[in-house]
């Protein structure tokens, strides 16, 4: 058995490798230079196995809009709330699918090592993915462990579980909304502001989060606080007693008053009456709590505080210590300790440092470590705590791993123990009080330098004691404003409020820095910049909690309530989505409170705003649903010429189905009702014409469908019918000119189909065919075109202009039109290629000179060779003239070139039972251009464009109509022209061309001798 392992990082890789192979795994280099690939065997369940590790950088995909919504002009934002979205690898990674996508080839089963919190889970849901899409039946597992050991990681690999989907639907609903959310509002805003404030916001990414709103919120709303504070004066009565050099000053009970003559009244009375007596005495035991066990965000707030390295940075380090294996995982909302958690062992790794080593060791030796426990638990990981010893650290890397060492030791010591006295005094029925402290045992205070608990001595006093006191006095003072918010107060504002978790804290407050919505005033405390106020002011004005933590709040709970399986992702998301784009519509209606709020911000007259991108309809409307991927499709211009239309799937670039319209149609719309016979998934369009090249068929402006209703119209389309119908066929992926046609072939083409033709004569309506050189190997599939004795409509692969029927007498004559409604030219081939002697038409002007591009390959002679595959179909039906199997020996009549036959139950009997030369029933055809035939039906081959054969048929008449090549007619029924086979010599072998004057061969009607022209 072998197993691809993939973890989070490379290093996580290394060091799980290292673990596992207890040191013998053989390194080799993957794809990316970054990522490398560490194999080795280890026991899994019981069995020696064959281990590839590897890894990942993070997320392997990302989420972005289709296509056609990623241009910030191209759609109204609003949009975005209902616009599809897509998973797809960005490009600097795509390095990493591949060595994945590689590897997984040769194994058998798969296990995630990705980081065992939310985002974890999904990144090992994008790596499965990845690797489910090249092997289906892989075996998929999941290891958890919470720290980089030999002793972790082995039991994680002893007890594999299976991927959590729900935590990883949590993390996929969450950066759907974020996206939607974002873009959408982020793009209106910078839209908006950088015209309305050019000389500001010019330049500026004035973007929104759900996140990143509330959070500057927080800090609008102290730095409102502080502006609008109105201090007050206060007045208090203050008692001191001193005693051989030591002062103790008693505070009063009432603690102050706010009104001056009252304190005054009370002070007098003191002074009056200034004997003091002690009326309580009360000593107890007195202790200072030990640290919790650090979670996240006491990590960033602990080292954001003592150490003053800020919230980003701390994460940073702790996530390089834990890859290194330094410390567990830094990612963790748990502060308590697992019973079964052997603490000693981790205490006992310390116990070789120089600083602190004699307290690790004190705590063995006193009986254990007894940590303090706090009371959350994410049921993941333990608190953050140290896995190794190390010295080998510098800078804010060793200050960070020292800090969390210090804190678990001092964790699993003991409280520090002191002694309080409190003594409680009176003075004229006025009561003040005064304590001190003695400490008794620092304990954990001896390794945790960070808190300061220091004795405070007071005299002794007695029960009944009295004493004149030194001094009475009155004294003043006011109230002052709260302290701007610290880093480490917003962590706390934004994890109380539920605002992003403990591990987005830093970056949320990282990004309203980087757009300068906040500043630091003094490298500690956060103000809010201009721009900051005035949007948060501007959204205030509209009456909206945008900048509110309670919408981000709700979205966290349901986000926790889909990792547990009590809500459903698609639920939460509709919710949600609905939730903001009701806000967003309230914002662009009232948008110009936001540039009222800007502009007194700014102190500038706002420029008048002309809207752009709003104006743009909501809703772009689907074309059809794309057969390959179920996506809508929508027309869209051609970048480098907008004339030009093609229909797109909004999935591009995961799904690249498109529809390529030729230059003929001038403008396409789409219309609210659907195709009676394509379905629901098929809207009807409305098309202008460029030129009258079809007008005859199709009058302006013609509304019809592409959903494959009218096999003709998309021919006129040159419309490939699999890019807009899924279809039927089992063949469908097998090209014409090597698909099997299983109902008149008794053989199997084998491996070298390619190489073989069948040498079986065969008794058709059409006679036998030419025989084929040996030499041609693989050559393309080539056209014939219809005999001397035949008449059948031409059909070409990329129709411009297609000729109307008409009586031709010379099947020289050139009745092909150009799409200047000129005469096409006739040239042939030079070129040394496949197509070398083909002839084809083309406009006589050209594109450069004025002309247009047109361009049809003209019909075969009879003397080129057939493509074996190409065999016409085995029939017995009579034809016109009375002919049969045994003495039809005539040549090919191959107009357009006939696909292979198909199963006649697929299509529909016509009721005057036609059939056309595939021996299929006739599809009924109305004609739809002004004139003496409006209206008027006609029988056609049902088969698609590339497949038909040329029978045509009025349907209310027998009579046929000839098309530019024979003075014969054609019988009605099957319409096939049966050959003589007089005086074409052999039957099946090749023709030489003769002259359309004299019927001589060698030369043509332009080289004739009796050519006088």
């Amino acid at each position: 058995m072998k197993y691809l392992n993939v973890a989070e990082k490379n290093d996580a890789a290394k060091n799980i490798a290292l673990h596992l192979s207890r040191g013998t795994s053989i390194r080799r280099e993957g794809l990316s230079q970054y990522n490398k690939i560490y194999e080795f065997e280890a026991d899994v369940m019981g069995q020696k196995c064959t281990m590839v590790m590897t890894s990942v950088s993070g997320h392997l995909l990302a989420l972005e809009f289709a296509s056609s919504y990623k241009n910030w002009q191209s759609c109204n934002p609003l949009t975005l709330f209902d616009a599809p979205v897509l998973k797809y690898c960005p490009e600097n990674y795509e390095k990493i699918k591949k060595t994945l996508e590689r590897e997984v080839r040769s194994c058998q089963g798969l296990i995630i090592w990705t980081d065992c919190d939310r985002e974890g889970e999904n990144i090992g849901f994008e790596i499965i993915e990845v690797c489910s899409a090249i092997k289906s039946n892989l075996k998929i597992y999941r290891a958890k462990f919470s720290e980089i050991t030999a002793v972790s990681v082995r039991r994680a690999l002893q007890n594999l579980e299976q991927p959590n989907k729900n935590i990883s639907n949590a993390v996929d609903v969450r950066q759907e909304l974020d996206l939607r959310i974002g873009a959408a509002f982020t793009r209106f805003q910078t839209l908006r502001l950088q015209k309305v404030f050019p000389s500001k916001l010019s330049d500026s990414l004035i973007s929104y989060g759900s996140c990143q709103f509330p959070t500057l919120g927080f800090v609008v709303e102290r730095y409102r606080a502080v502006n609008n504070f109105v201090a007050e004066t206060f007045w208090k009565i203050k008692v001191n007693h001193t005693m051989n050099n030591l002062s103790v000053d008693f505070t009063w009970d009432r603690v102050r008053l706010f009104d001056q003559e009252a304190c005054q009244v009370l002070h007098d009375i003191c002074l009056e009456n200034p004997l003091a007596k002690v009326i309580s005495v009360k000593t107890k035991p007195k202790s200072k709590w030990r640290p919790l066990p650090l979670d996240t965000v006491e990590l960033e707030k602990s080292a954001s505080r003592k150490l003053k390295i800020n919230a980003k940075e701390t994460m940073r380090l702790a996530e390089k210590l834990y890859t290194q294996g330094f410390i567990s995982y830094p990612r963790t909302e748990t502060n308590e300790f697992p019973k079964e958690m052997n603490l000693a062992q981790l205490v006992g790794l310390q116990t070789g440092d120089p600083s602190w080593g004699a307290f690790a060791q004190g705590i063995l030796d006193s009986g254990g470590p007894t940590p303090r426990q706090g009371n959350k638990s994410d049921k993941a990981h333990p608190p953050i705590h140290p896995t190794k010893y190390t010295n080998s650290l510098s800078g804010n890397e060793q200050r960070l791993y020292e800090f969390i060492v210090r804190s678990f030791l001092a964790c699993c010591s003991k409280d520090a123990q002191g002694q309080e006295t409190s003594v409680a005094i009176e003075v004229a029925k006025e009561t003040f009080s005064a304590s001190g402290l003695m400490i008794t045992a620092r304990n954990y205070l001896e390794v945790y330098p960070y808190d300061k608990w220091s004795s405070k001595e007071i005299h002794v006093y007695e029960n009944g004691q009295t004493f004149n006191p030194t001094s009475i006095d009155m004294v003043d003072g006011s109230t002052s404003p709260p302290n701007l918010l610290t880093e480490a107060d917003l962590i706390a504002l934004m994890e109380k409020h539920g605002i992003g978790t403990d591990a987005t804290h830093a970056e949320h407050i990282e990004t309203i820095k980087n757009r300068s919505y906040v500043a630091l005033a003094d490298a500690i405390h956060f103000v809010p910049g201009l721009l900051g106020m005035g949007l948060v002011e501007g959204y205030d004005a509209m009456g909206l909690n945008i900048s509110k933590p309670h919408l981000r709040a709700q979205l966290e709970a349901d986000l926790k309530a889909i990792s547990e399986g009590r809500k459903q992702p698609e639920v939460v998301l509709a919710e949600q989505i609905a939730k903001y784009k009701e806000a967003y519509i309230t914002v662009t209606a009232e948008a110009n409170k936001i540039d009222n709020a800007l502009a007194e911000r700014f102190s500038e007259r706002p420029n008048e705003y002309v809207p752009t991108t709003e104006t743009l309809p909501v809703d772009m409307p689907t074309v059809l649903k794309c057969p390959k991927c179920g996506t809508g499709m929508v027309i869209r211009q051609k970048k480098n010429n907008p004339e030009l239309l093609f229909i797109s799937c909004q999935s591009y670039p995961n799904c690249k189905n498109a529809v390529w319209l030729p230059s003929i149609v001038k403008s396409l719309q789409v219309l609210p009702e659907t195709c009676p016979r394509c379905g629901p998934n098929y809207n009807k369009l409305k098309f202008e014409w460029r030129n009258n090249s079809i007008s005859h068929l199709y009058p302006p402006p013609y509304i019809g469908c592409i959903g494959g209703c009218d096999p003709i119209f998309l021919e006129f389309l040159q419309i490939n019918p699999s890019s807009v119908k899924a279809s039927t066929n089992t063949n469908q992926n097998i090209p014409n000119n090597i698909r099997p046609n299983n109902e008149n072939r008794s053989n199997n083409l084998g491996p070298n189909a390619n190489n073989i033709r069948p040498n079986v004569q065969r008794n058709t309506s059409i006679g036998n065919m030419p025989s084929r050189p040996n030499n041609t190997g693989n050559a393309q599939p080539k056209q014939f075109a219809p005999t001397n004795n035949s008449a059948r409509v031409q059909n070409t692969a990329a129709p411009t202009r297609v000729p109307a029927p008409r009586i031709v007498g010379d099947s020289e004559d050139n009745n092909v039109i150009c799409g200047c409604n000129k005469p096409a030219i006739q040239l042939t081939v030079r070129k040394q290629n496949a197509n070398f002697g083909k002839k084809f038409y083309k406009c006589p002007v050209g594109k450069e000179n004025g002309g247009c591009d047109f361009f049809l390959w003209a019909p075969e002679s009879e003397g080129n060779v057939l493509n074996p595959y190409e065999t016409p179909p085995e029939s017995t039906i009579s034809r016109g003239h009375g002919s049969s199997p045994s003495n039809s020996s005539g040549g090919t009549a191959r107009g357009w070139g006939i696909a292979p036959s198909f199963p006649r139950e697929e299509y529909q009997q016509n009721e005057d039972n036609v059939m056309c030369n595939c021996g299929l029933p006739c599809k009924k055809i109305t004609v739809h251009k002004e004139g003496p035939n409006k209206g008027r039906p006609f029988y056609g081959c049902p088969k698609d464009f590339n497949s038909r054969c040329n029978f045509f048929q009025w349907a209310d008449s027998g009579s046929t109509v000839e098309w530019g090549g024979s003075n014969a007619t054609r019988g009605r029924g099957r319409g096939r022209a049966s050959g003589s086979g007089s005086g074409n010599g052999d039957a099946g072998g090749p023709r030489t061309r003769k002259c359309g004057l004299c019927r001589q061969e060698g030369h043509t009607r332009s080289r004739c001798p009796n050519n006088v022209s």
